[in-house]
């Protein structure tokens, strides 16, 4: 399952003035500083030495108390020696877990900041509301929050074996599980059965709850179920997979990473019972 992050959001309107952890982002990569075994964040006077090209910041919240704050970068903002920017995939692997969730809740806020500038609705301005982490048109009298866009992902297992998948663009020999977003009035579960039909051609049952994960891609939250075969033989969705396969646990192929929730569900059914 997967661990609760020391990591509490917090909204202000201004971001901190004192020493904060910082999470810069130049278009979809954050700048870390390349320090000893792993890369890590930057604190306030790291950053402020740099004098990088800041076009907003956004305060987030805390990490074991220490304020924690989100950059935009100008585009043009450049390389820094002793310095990495990082892709939200790479930071997976590279980063302190707790530091990585810092920094895609970073990158999701500013995903937002961006895209809602102006209302859907008529047009005109929107302004950061002082109270809570949103958006309000006046004209309107409507408020916007940041998105979250349900997504599920499902271990189908039948027997002994386990039902994975490809996609195009995995790496080469690797297979994760079946997944998918959810539909209007759609509830979770629903969702699990019919990607796993849409996908593969087989029917399920036993659909239970297992666990979720932030996914920043750019802000979708990944909830993930367990379910074994009911009926039907593996026809693929060629428009969604490459391939679906049954495997045997002594027969396994390349794994989806370590930090993935798609890894969580099938170490859970490999591990000794």
């Amino acid at each position: 399952m997967m661990a609760f992050p020391r990591f509490v959001s917090a909204h202000k309107s201004e971001p901190a003035s004192g020493d904060a952890l910082w999470t810069p982002f130049r278009k979809d990569s954050v700048l870390v500083k390349n320090d000893g075994a792993r890369p890590r964040l930057l604190r306030t006077e790291e950053l402020r030495a740099l004098d990088l090209p800041i076009v907003r910041a956004m305060h987030l919240g805390s990490l074991d108390e220490l304020a924690c704050v989100t950059a935009e970068l100008s585009h043009e903002a450049p390389e820094v020696e002793g310095h990495s920017y990082l892709g939200l995939r790479h930071a997976f692997f590279q980063l302190d877990p707790e530091e990585f969730h810092v920094a895609q809740f970073g990158f999701q806020i500013q995903y937002w900041d961006r895209s809602y500038r102006f209302c859907p609705g008529c047009g005109g301005p929107v302004v950061l509301k002082e109270k809570e982490r949103a958006k309000r048109c006046e004209a309107c009298e409507r408020d916007f929050y940041p998105p979250v866009v349900p997504a599920m992902i499902v271990r189908v297992t039948r027997g002994d074996s386990i039902l994975m998948t490809r996609q195009s663009r995995f790496p080469k020999g690797m297979y994760g599980l079946v997944a998918g977003f959810t539909e209007p009035g759609e509830s979770l579960e629903a969702c699990v059965a019919r990607e796993v039909m849409e996908e593969t051609g087989l029917s399920i049952a036993n659909i239970r709850y297992f666990g979720s994960q932030p996914w920043p891609f750019p802000h979708q939250i990944m909830i993930g179920f367990t379910a074994e075969h009911a009926s039907g033989d593996i026809v693929v969705d060629t428009n969604e997979l490459e391939e679906a396969r049954w495997f045997d646990r002594d027969a396994m192929p390349m794994l989806p990473p370590s930090f993935s929730i798609a890894r969580a569900l099938i170490d859970d059914w490999l591990a000794p019972k």
